[in-house]
């Protein structure tokens, strides 16, 4: 019940983020046509912010399901790298059947939160870190397509700030404690720039691979320069996995 409500602590300044950023999904989906339950059912099924809205309009354009599936892929791509990374976070508990269930539950504020944390994590940490962003999300959009049409477009587009406000203050403690971390981010936010800026590259990678192409590069840096070592339990883990095997 400790861990438990450790993670659902954990979670509830995501789970604030996530309302304010879905509020403004609601009120696109309305502005685009679908139905209020359409909008709340779209979000209880999908927990991606850019996913969603890139989702929202290729059905707000009538677009092909082929459109649809490439343009998920893509924005969605970097999940599978941050789902690799976890499975070297997450302890024995994690079985596969719990693997899969959490795994619809990855967003890039919950990877960063776990991520973080001191000591393997298992599914009971998980299940109180994802109730709060899942509640933010659901009834976000709801609130958004019932009362977003009576708020002044100034306050609709500052709740869409609340997002990356967020995720600086879960990143920026760590840039502090680490100036390992820190050149680690500095490397992928000048990669970002170079990919957004730069007239060639403009236009031609889009959000998802450029994201992709700044973590694994950045993460690639710091696995050359800064190796984390090996911990007595993992040596200890090591050796009776060989021994098991010889």
């Amino acid at each position: 019940m400790k861990v438990f409500k450790k993670g659902l602590l954990d979670g509830v300044p995501i789970g604030l983020g996530y309302f304010s950023v879905s509020f403004t999904f609601g009120i696109l989906a309305m502005a685009n046509g679908f139905y209020v339950w359409e909008a709340v059912l779209i979000s209880m099924t999908n927990l991606t912010s850019a996913g969603q809205f890139a989702g929202m309009t290729v059905m707000a354009q009538a677009g092909s399901l082929i459109e649809m599936a490439l343009t998920q892929f893509v924005i969605n791509l970097r999940y599978s790298l941050m789902s690799l990374s976890m499975s070297q976070k997450v302890n024995q508990e994690m079985t596969i059947p719990k693997r899969l269930f959490f795994g619809a539950f990855h967003t890039d504020e919950i990877y960063a939160v776990a991520i973080g944390q001191e000591d393997k994590i298992g599914w009971k940490y998980f299940s109180g870190l994802i109730i709060v962003p899942y509640l933010g999300w659901t009834l976000g959009t709801l609130a958004g397509a019932l009362c977003g049409s009576h708020l002044p477009d100034s306050v609709c587009n500052a709740l869409g700030v609340a997002l990356y406000a967020m995720f600086i203050a879960i990143v920026v403690p760590e840039m502090k404690k680490s100036y390992k971390m820190l050149l680690i981010v500095m490397l992928a936010v000048v990669l970002r720039c170079i990919l957004y800026y730069v007239p060639f590259l403009k236009g031609h990678v889009s959000d998802g691979f450029a994201v992709i192409i700044c973590a694994v590069v950045s993460s690639v840096f710091g696995a050359i320069l800064f190796p984390v070592e090996e911990t007595e339990e993992q040596k200890a883990e090591k050796e009776v996995k060989d021994h098991g095997t010889s």
